[in-house]
């Protein structure tokens, strides 16, 4: 267990803007033990009796969701529940707090990519994290919210701001595979004496197979936030910077999505490309074996004739009758492997 409390920048009583970010930073806390004020300087005022604007939890114990469900009066979904593809356990509204559950790319750089699934909470002036991995954007977003307390001003604000995040993310990964498979395209298409080349293209066809997995959970991923964000834009609640930062949000991920459609018909591409370079190669190889036995077909034959047992063979008994065959039999080898290489096919 990970939970943490985020609190938006403390106010005075008597301020109506946001206080500077050295006065006042958000604290993160454990979540079940209490809210720590953001500024102790406050503490004691109505105004810094506040409920904190994000609440992740991460790994939670089963105390800690029950704390979390009597605390704001909501029914927190199990992780099976988060595991569900349709749309209406994902994305649903129950009594005026938003449950969206989207799939988030996790370990991306490793051998093994991932898609984990999240559940985002509003609730009243809160939102509420739920997940079972440590993804690369919500490190990331911690770390700014740490040293940027505004960005934590509001729920909403936590929210795009994390889905920004998740986005930017996502737009990384697509720019780096796009990069790996321009390589891979060098290394599959390069000279077959270049020291480059893959000569079993074992290792190309595993890279290959990496990127078309990565890019598969990409668009999944992909797929979960642009349905977030049709169901975020039929919500009266969010004012119109919220809808503003929702719309550049849509706009970024049906972008990425099209490049991504770009680099999984690119490994579409290079896997055929992949395979046709390696039914070459064994096309070649079995062509030279078929050449090799067309070559020696005739001299097998005149060896076999002359191999039989029949009394009446004329030649048993000529002199130079051994030194004949041997020399009919070498050129009857040497004559198809002339026309073979005249016509081009060695």
């Amino acid at each position: 267990m990970d939970s943490n409390e985020f609190f938006a920048p403390a106010r005075t009583p008597s301020d109506d803007t946001a206080a500077p970010a050295d006065d006042a930073a958000p604290v993160g806390g454990d979540a079940v033990e209490g809210e720590i004020s953001a500024a102790e300087s406050v503490a004691k005022s109505p105004k810094a009796e506040r409920t904190p604007v994000w609440i992740d939890l991460l790994n939670p114990s089963d105390d800690e969701i029950h704390e979390i469900e009597k605390r704001f009066d909501i029914e927190v979904p199990t992780r099976e529940e988060m595991q569900e593809i349709e749309l209406s356990s994902r994305l649903y509204d129950e009594d005026g707090a938003l449950f969206m559950t989207v799939s988030v790319l996790n370990k991306a750089n490793s051998d093994e990519p991932e898609t984990t699934a999240i559940t985002f909470i509003l609730v009243k002036k809160t939102l509420i994290t739920l997940r079972y991995a440590d993804p690369v954007p919500f490190k990331t977003f911690i770390r700014r919210v740490n040293r940027s307390p505004s960005l934590a001003s509001s729920a909403e604000a936590v929210l795009f701001g994390l889905l920004e995040q998740i986005v930017d993310r996502l737009a990384d990964i697509m720019e780096q595979a796009a990069a790996d498979l321009e390589g891979l395209s060098n290394i599959v298409f390069a000279n077959p004496d270049d020291p480059a080349h893959d000569q079993d293209h074992r290792a190309v066809l595993r890279r290959i197979g990496r990127a078309g997995n990565l890019s598969g959970k990409a668009k999944d991923s992909l797929l979960n936030l642009h349905r977030l964000g049709l169901f975020l834009s039929t919500q009266t609640r969010l004012k119109k910077d919220a809808k503003t930062r929702l719309k550049t949000i849509s706009r970024d991920i049906v972008s990425i999505t099209e490049h991504a459609n770009f680099i999984a018909n690119k490994v579409t591409f290079l896997l055929d490309a992949t395979l046709g370079m390696i039914n070459l190669e064994q096309n070649n190889i079995i062509k030279i074996f078929s050449v090799a036995a067309a070559a020696f077909l005739p001299p097998t034959l005149i060896a076999s004739i002359y191999g039989m047992n029949f009394e009446v063979m004329p030649e048993l008994d000529w002199q130079f009758g051994y030194p004949l065959a041997i020399g009919l039999m070498v050129l009857s080898a040497v004559l198809p492997l002339w026309y073979f290489k005249r016509k081009g096919w060695l």
